[in-house]
């Protein structure tokens, strides 16, 4: 973690060029599952509500889409077994096998599965590109949420310490819509699975 606050201090004092190497930062936490909360938080302190959450934006879809490709590409291969043995890795691939983005916008809005591991599991899922990039516009309340609070403790040495950024209304309302669209994620999962069941019913 030592080296992620060192990067992230430098990027603070590159100013507006350090833009880009944050977004670069971004991505290699994507494909190697490392975590990025701390970036999205230390965007706030760094750049500020509105811009440091259209940087994280645009970052975390660009690692999602690189994951993405590479899952895609790799599925079935001995570097990403592990992966597809995972248990929410598996939740995640049965959940949106056949459905439309709208699962996937669920999941992004759910905090059970983590970004950096639904990236890969909606990659092994294969799920069309189209669905899985609209479906990262799940990302922003909580992208907006977490930079906000980045921006209220606005030091990166502070977050980096460990310094619990507040925990206001927002984090709550955050909170409340991960646990509502978990609920709806389930129940369109369960419904399109008795579906699949009644209809072999019938076909037999």
């Amino acid at each position: 973690m030592t080296w992620l606050v060192l990067m992230l201090l430098r990027i603070r004092n590159l100013g507006p060029s350090g833009m880009i190497l944050f977004t670069l930062l971004y991505v290699a936490c994507a494909v190697t599952l490392a975590p990025s909360l701390l970036l999205t938080i230390a965007a706030g302190a760094i750049y500020g509500v509105w811009r440091g959450s259209a940087l994280v934006f645009l970052s975390a879809t660009l690692g999602a889409c690189v994951v993405y490709a590479l899952a895609y590409r790799m599925a079935g291969t001995r570097i990403l077994v592990p992966l597809m043995k995972n248990r929410r890795v598996r939740i995640v691939r049965t959940a949106v096998s056949g459905r439309d983005a709208r699962v996937q916008m669920l999941l992004r809005l759910s905090p059970i599965i983590p970004y950096v591991l639904l990236n890969y599991a909606l990659g092994l899922s294969r799920v069309p590109f189209r669905d899985f990039f609209v479906a990262c516009l799940g990302m922003i309340p909580a992208i907006v949420m977490y930079t906000y609070y980045g921006k209220v403790v606005g030091d990166v040495a502070k977050l980096a310490a460990g310094v619990a950024p507040p925990h206001g209304p927002e984090y709550y309302i955050m909170l409340a819509v991960g646990v509502i669209a978990t609920i709806v994620a389930s129940m369109m999962v369960t419904r399109a699975a008795r579906r699949a069941i009644e209809q072999q019913r019938h076909g037999r």
